[in-house]
């Protein structure tokens, strides 16, 4: 399972690393890329992530997510 997610509010690297992180922690994640100048993060897994937990992780690390489309 791979899902592309658009994220509004980023501006730095340490953006970048909040929003790996809290991608990271959710369960069967097996990869986690970020794209600040596209502004998207991808996500691999090894189980199916609900929109709304990938949603929720991103909302707790002070993100929006504008986005999610399946891969």
């Amino acid at each position: 399972m791979a899902k592309k997610i658009l994220v509004e509010g980023m501006s730095c690297e340490h953006c970048v690393k909040h929003v790996k992180e809290a991608l990271a922690e959710l369960n069967g994640v097996t990869k986690v890329d970020v794209n600040l100048s596209a502004k998207f993060a991808t996500v691999e897994a090894s189980v199916e992530i609900s929109d709304e937990d990938i949603k929720a992780a991103i909302d707790d690390a002070g993100y929006e997510v504008v986005k999610i489309e399946t891969l």
